[in-house]
């Protein structure tokens, strides 16, 4: 079994900067960033979770069908998206709110989904190369891979990793177990696509715990495909930055694809159906709660002269973001049945045109009826 790396961390669960030589190596991306730079990513990551919280309330208020939870996993995405550059592609599974909303989504658009108002949400060429949410656990990382081999058949790289492209696919620990992540490692690796593979380990494929999941550290898994591995404290904003932003501009120059596992935890449940009560220990929850990423960083940014104006600023500002999404929510109304049949195809389709028609016939016989 090939022996373990470090694991890369600069920030400390206290939120001190770390000096040894793992953390030394990233340190020149952290010092890159502006004042306003580090705000955001605090910013991104109060808001995404103040969203998060608004999206569960409505579940449980009967706005939406299911609700995938992203509490805990902010700074892994934060930093990530963060990281990357405006031409880059990015396809995420389910629970990828945060890079979502920084790559330009609409928030309603994933309550729309989650609603079951709309096929898909958003179109990714208006959305910053943010692909469609993927419910069919680890077929995006094929859709990853076909598309990065895409961009190397193009030929199109020009060595400036201001526009060359990349792009990142984003799946759990479960989905490892899926033979669609293997596939895609192995077409990724086969043809040096500029491809980074972002695994948040959030410790629980639905009832399944990691332990049982695999013997060895996932990140180790992509050697066996010839493809770079490394693991980072996925609670750390910083080292998810950092590690994203380093890593990408590899693949972009042509070295081939990477593998960056974040160690996260999913605080909250799977989704809104799920009770993770019945299967995990409240000691384990317990330990991972104190781990927060958004207090790590908050603590970082105090030690450096941060004061109470812009954390009471950025709390405010969570606080309308989630009243404006309750409000545009609940104004949503239930699309025509019309568009279950018209978007199947491109252009017109005589037996879409045929179904359309026998359900409208169908149902102005039950009103007739009534």
């Amino acid at each position: 079994m090939a022996e373990a790396a470090p694991t890369v961390q600069l920030l400390s669960p206290d939120g001190v900067l770390q000096s040894d030589a793992t953390a030394e190596q990233y340190r020149p991306y952290i010092d890159a960033l502006s004042d306003e730079q580090l705000r955001q990513f605090h910013r991104d990551m109060v808001v995404t979770r103040r969203f998060d919280l608004e999206a569960t309330n409505l579940q449980r208020q009967g706005q939406l069908a299911l609700w995938p939870p992203s509490h805990g996993q902010e700074a892994a995405q934060v930093g990530s998206a963060r990281a990357m550059r405006h031409q880059d592609h990015v396809f995420p599974s389910y629970r990828e709110h945060a890079v979502a909303m920084i790559r330009g989504v609409d928030v309603v658009d994933i309550v729309r989904l989650m609603r079951g108002v709309t096929h898909g949400g958003w179109n990714p060429a208006e959305r910053g190369n943010f692909h469609l949410y993927t419910l069919v656990l680890g077929s995006q990382a094929l859709h990853a891979a076909g598309y990065a081999m895409g961009i190397t058949f193009d030929g199109i790289a020009t060595g400036d990793p201001e526009t060359d492209e990349a792009v990142v696919v984003y799946f759990g620990d479960g989905a490892t177990s899926q033979g669609d992540v293997s596939e895609a490692l192995v077409f990724a690796a086969s043809f040096q696509a500029p491809q980074v593979f972002f695994l948040q380990n959030n410790h629980w494929a639905i009832s399944v715990p990691v332990s049982v999941q695999s013997r060895t550290p996932l990140y180790l898994r992509a050697g066996g495909f010839g493809i770079p591995g490394i693991q980072i404290d996925g609670n750390d904003v910083l080292a998810s930055y950092a590690v994203t932003r380093k890593n990408l501009d590899e693949a972009r120059a042509g070295d081939g694809p990477r593998m960056i596992e974040a160690l996260t935890y999913r605080i909250g449940a799977h989704t809104t159906s799920d009770d993770p009560t019945k299967y995990r220990l409240s000691h384990e929850l317990e330990s991972w709660i104190a781990r927060d990423p958004i207090v790590r960083y908050e603590a970082w940014l105090r030690s450096r002269g941060e004061g109470d104006a812009f954390f009471a600023e950025t709390a405010t500002e969570a606080e309308d973001f989630a009243a404006d999404l309750r409000k545009r929510t609940l104004e949503l109304t239930v699309p025509s049945t019309d568009r279950i049949f018209d978007h199947v195809y491109s252009e017109s389709h005589p037996v879409m045109d045929g179904q359309k028609q026998w359900l409208a016939d169908y149902e102005a016989s039950l009103g007739a009826e009534g």
